[in-house]
């Protein structure tokens, strides 16, 4: 026992006596010389494991957590010359102590069960830390970039891996160094990381962690001792590491080659197992004859997180390129749309998206004042590559001999003038991207302001159609205008422009490249669940016109992209909008129809046909709401039908009937 608590005290002397003499040696800003004559003396007296020293001198000093005192990283290589620090050890006091665990710490869904793993096998240790609450780096990038350089200068030279023991060490706090990177680039993804300085010094210490990387899987002495658990766990943080990489192929090739090649085959064979499956194998060719088997393809299924996983891996965020190809795969597939003739079809779309829809793409990647690639640069360098002869200059749409389309004519122009809008290009500089003077350019295009759209159009009716046929110019707002006439009740406003929009379905695939289905929709569908008639209501069929044409426009969006109650957000079985969607157009028998659907039948056949009821008056109107009525619009064409094929209507009777009916009510729907 005296020995053990003489031990402790000599270690706890030691440590003490260590931290003073880092704390001097900073601040007195010894020179190399003189420390290591120092620090002979002191390692002499006071010995270490390479471990605790090389943690002393990375660790964040108390009057100092910003960043590494300069002068460490020569002290280091003094150390690690006179043999009290190794590469080993200053690896793990990189890592605990790197800036990087800012994001590790914090939550994220794409971690992956490895990382999951890591953070179970590291609990305690965690643990322990925080009850010591470690300090770390605000900024530690620099200093392990010249330290990640620096080992991989030794091992180069065969000085940093001399046995196995040291490889396998090496192997371990390597894998956890690019599990740390492969979280902190997910948190740059996630826009956590604040500034572009701290994206491109972390990228710099990154990218010399990948030199070490590299030159330790070229070393003999780490590929003949890697074993089945250390090579599982690297093999692991390779597979996640390696695709956030913004490297030449070569590189990334090479890395994948180690990690599938080399770390697979360290994967000790198990004879009982290799017997087992060769007899499995044998049993299977002579019995089933895999050969014979037709393998069915797959179908691919094009998802979200797919696009996305596929445009990460490609681009690697490289923004300026992405930028570009964005801005040319649009032309494109606008002009493939225009060979092919789907000019009705898809290119109307097509269009709108290139002019509206992409500026705001690039707003999001390159907003003003974005450091580093301007949006101008990239859409100077992308319209040099855009087809004139498709999409024409202002000059070569005067020449006669040439067949100019409406879906490709100005749209250069008109492009650049959405970009200035929304501040991606000056308006100087409009002239010198497109090659020459514009003639449809109007440097007075002012930007719609959404707030005060929305009051122009509940004021002005009459502005209403002009907001539908500049609908391409809108992006999208036309929603906004939407929501805010259900929130006021302004039905008369909502009507025209219910009716505006439904009478053209190919704007709402304009709309929807601004605005999500439910945010249109959903109001709408609230506005006519709810919709009551006044306690003082004196007409009542201008009530049944508003809510035919508001109905109508949520037909038109359900029978165009084949929506259902839930696609739309109707979460309620009682709902109006729902019952019509799903039955609505269902012809029932008398006996099919409750009680009060057969007075609400009866009370339209008589209406509609006998004169001597006095037609379609307030009267049966107010009777029968219209979200009644609609539910029994199938069953009053069917009886209308039957009644006709047995002749219980002549050809005059039937189209009285019928014009009345449509002329009344029902001119929005039918």
């Amino acid at each position: 026992m005296d020995s053990r608590a003489a031990a402790a005290e000599a270690m706890r002397s030691a440590i003490e006596y260590w931290s003073q003499f880092v704390a001097r040696c900073i601040s007195q800003r010894l020179d190399t010389e003189k420390f290591e004559n120092y620090v002979r003396l002191v390692h002499d007296q006071h010995p270490l494991p390479p471990a605790l020293v090389a943690d002393f001198f990375l660790r964040p000093q108390p009057s100092n957590d910003n960043s590494l005192d300069p002068r460490i990283p020569p002290y280091l290589q003094v150390l690690t010359r006179l043999g009290y620090v190794d590469a080993p050890s200053i690896l793990k006091a990189l890592y605990k102590y790197s800036s990087l665990h800012a994001y590790a710490q914090q939550p994220n869904a794409n971690d992956g069960k490895e990382t999951e793993k890591e953070t179970e096998q590291s609990d305690d240790k965690e643990k322990d830390e925080q009850k010591q609450k470690v300090t770390r780096w605000k900024s530690s990038y620099w200093a392990e970039e010249v330290l990640f350089y620096g080992i991989t200068k030794s091992v180069v030279e065969g000085k940093a891996i001399r046995d196995s023991k040291t490889a396998l060490d090496m192997t371990r706090i390597i894998s956890k160094l690019m599990v740390l990177f492969t979280t902190a680039f997910a948190a740059d993804m996630l826009e956590q990381l604040h500034t572009a300085q701290v994206r491109d010094e972390m990228e710099s210490s990154r990218a010399a962690l990948v030199a070490l990387l590299l030159r330790m899987c070229e070393n003999d002495i780490l590929v003949g001792a890697v074993s089945k658990p250390i090579a599982k766990e690297m093999s692991a943080s390779l597979a996640s590491f390696v695709p956030t990489l913004q490297l030449v192929p070569q590189i990334t090739d090479k890395l994948e080659q180690f990690r599938t090649e080399i770390l697979a085959s360290s994967d000790p064979a198990d004879k009982k197992k290799q017997a087992t499956n060769a007899a499995m194998d044998e049993l299977l060719d002579s019995a089933v004859g895999l050969d014979n088997f037709v393998v069915a393809e797959i179908p691919v299924s094009n998802t979200r997180a797919g696009l996305y996983i596929y445009l990460n891996a490609a681009y690697q965020g490289d923004i300026q390129s992405s930028a570009i190809d964005l801005i040319l795969a649009s032309f494109d597939i606008l002009a493939n749309a225009v060979f092919r003739n789907e000019g009705q079809k898809d290119a109307h779309l097509l269009r709108s998206f290139l002019i509206n829809k992409v500026p705001i793409l690039l707003y999001q990647l390159l907003p003003p004042g974005f450091p580093g690639t301007s949006a101008e640069f990239c859409i100077t360098e992308a319209l040099s590559h855009v087809d004139t002869s498709l999409f024409p200059t202002a000059s070569l749409m005067f020449d006669e001999s040439r067949n100019n389309n409406p879906y490709t004519e100005s749209i250069r122009e008109e492009f650049c003038a959405a970009c200035v809008l929304h501040g991606l290009v000056q308006r100087e500089h409009v002239e010198r991207i497109l090659g020459e003077i514009s003639l449809s350019y109007e440097p007075s295009l002012q930007k719609h302001s959404k707030d005060k759209l929305v009051q122009d159009c509940l004021s002005d009716t009459e502005k209403i159609q002009g907001l539908v046929r500049e609908l391409d110019k809108m992006d999208g707002n036309v929603g906004a205008v939407l929501r805010q006439s259900c929130h006021s009740k302004e039905t008369m406003s909502l009507k025209v422009l219910c009716s505006q929009l439904a009478a053209k379905p190919q704007s709402l695939d304009v709309i929807l490249l601004f605005e999500k289905l439910p945010n249109i929709l959903e109001p709408l569908c609230q506005l006519l669940d709810n919709w009551r008639y006044e306690d003082d209501q004196e007409e009542y069929q201008p009530v049944y016109e508003e809510f035919g044409a508001v109905l109508l426009l949520v037909l038109a969006f359900t029978y165009r992209y084949n929506l259902n109650a839930v696609d739309i957000g109707i979460a309620s079985p009682d709902s109006w909008v729902a019952k019509i969607i799903g039955r609505g157009h269902i012809g029932r028998q008398c006996n099919e129809l409750t009680q009060r659907e057969n007075d609400h039948l009866n009370g339209w056949i008589h209406g509609l046909f006998d004169t001597e009821a006095g037609g379609l008056g307030d009267e049966l109107m107010s009777s029968c709401p219209p979200q009644e009525f609609y539910l029994v619009v199938a069953p009053l064409f069917q009886s209308i039908v039957v009644a006709y094929t047995h002749g219980y209507l002549n050809d005059e009777s039937l189209k009285g009937g019928i014009e009345c009916e449509c002329h009344c009510q029902l001119s929005d729907l039918y």
